[in-house]
Formats: C-alpha cells, structure tokens, sequence
C-alpha cells in the first residue's frame, strides 16, 4: 500500500513541460484527496477447447536415401489419417525433419557407422477436443510411432483473459474499499489503471506410446488457469 499527498502529485504535474502544437486533451479533474495504488490478481479456471498434439515418424535405413523414403511414406500415410480424423490440413504444421547416422563407437577406432535414422513430426491442432484419444490412435495404427505429447489450450484465449481482468479490478476495488473504510475515508474514483502481466499458459500432458496403440487412448484436458496481474490507482477522501 503506498500513500502520495495531494500537493505532491500536483506539483509533479505542473513541473511537465507543456509541448507546442498539442493536441486537444480533454482536462482531468484536480486531485483533490488521497491517492491508494493497490496491487491486484485476478484468476479463472476453464476448461481448454483445443489440443495441440505432437506426434510423428522414426524410421531406419542402410542408406540416408533409404530411411528417408520409408519415412515419407509412412508419414503421408500419418498425415492422410489426421485428415481423415477431422483435423483441416491448415491445422498440420510439420516441426521437424532430421536424418542421422547411426554410429557403432570402436576402442581407438574412428566409429563405424551401421545406419541411418530418420525422423518427422509434425503437430495437429484438435478443435473438437473430445477427439483427441481418437486422433491419437489413428495417427498410430497409420504407422506413427512417436508421440511428444499433448498441450491444451483455449481457440480463444481472449475471453478467459477478460475474465481474469474483471476478476483482477473486482479484487483491487475489494480492497480499496477495505483501506478507505479502515481510514474513515471513501472511494471517489479510479486514476489509472496498468496491467502488468497477464497469462494462460498452455497445459502439457506427455502420452507413453503403450497407451497411445491402445484403441481408446483415454485423454483429460483437466483446467487451465489464466491469471492477470494489475496496478490500480485510487483516489480517496
């Protein structure tokens, strides 16, 4: 809690310099009583509408050449199975693509390479959530053996966020009416308002290949917290 005096906050506003050619402003009534500035969170809970799902191909060869080709095939096979899943080819992205070789490491010997080893992966947004085990087996039984995980998400995160920020002005006002009734004063009007974070991160779960060859890969979205952090100024008398 911190307190500036009236004639304080005046000063420092008559001591601005007033710039040439400005602007019409609409004029701000005088402070005229106590200034509170109260610091404030507000948080929700909901429950995420979308998934975000890693998954992918690992495939071996003899040659670079070889392990490519059968990923490529196995992964346009992974791909055609989101499609057929309900996931919009917009909604794929591919996020990686590697080849490597496969070393055999020799006592004082150079290391003698045995193969190649080649990975794509590729993430599927799931809008329709409640698919998300179902999305997951296909891509499996299409020949997908990796699975990186699972991120749950809001399609639109801006209004779980406004929420929080109503929350957050809710408690700031909570509170200022607490310190103006303990100092026998009252809440005239808020001066300014700043908002100094605000989140929603995504919430991650891993998925073990074991249960994603399952036929009915059981997935819950859980709840996802979004908080807002915000500085409101007070005036009080």
């Amino acid at each position: 809690m911190k307190f500036v005096k009236v004639a304080a906050a005046f000063a420092v506003m008559m001591s601005a310099p007033i710039a040439a050619a400005q602007e019409p402003q609409v004029p701000v009534p005088a402070i005229q009583g106590t200034l509170l500035s109260v610091n404030a969170e507000g948080m929700v809970e909901g429950r995420p509408d979308m998934a975000t799902v890693n998954l992918g191909v690992t495939t071996q060869g003899d040659t670079a050449q070889a392990a490519l080709q059968e990923n490529a095939r196995r992964m346009q096979a992974l791909t055609q199975a989101l499609r057929r899943a309900g996931i919009a080819e917009r909604d794929i992205q591919t996020s990686n693509v590697s080849v490597h070789p496969q070393q055999q490491y020799r006592e004082n010997e150079p290391p003698l390479i045995t193969g190649y080893q080649a990975s794509n992966s590729v993430t599927a947004k799931v809008r329709n959530i409640d698919n998300t085990g179902r999305v997951i087996d296909a891509a499996v039984r299409a020949g997908g053996n990796t699975v990186n995980g699972v991120y749950f998400s809001y399609q639109d995160p801006d209004a779980q966020m406004d929420a929080a920020r109503r929350d957050a002005i809710a408690e700031a006002r909570q509170r200022a009416e607490l310190y103006a009734g303990a100092l026998n004063m009252r809440v005239v009007r808020i001066v300014a308002v700043q908002e100094s974070g605000a989140f929603s991160p995504p919430m991650p779960m891993a998925v073990r290949m074991e249960a994603a060859q399952d036929a009915s890969t059981p997935i819950a979205p859980g709840q996802i917290e979004t908080r807002v952090n915000v500085n409101v100024t007070f005036e009080l008398r």
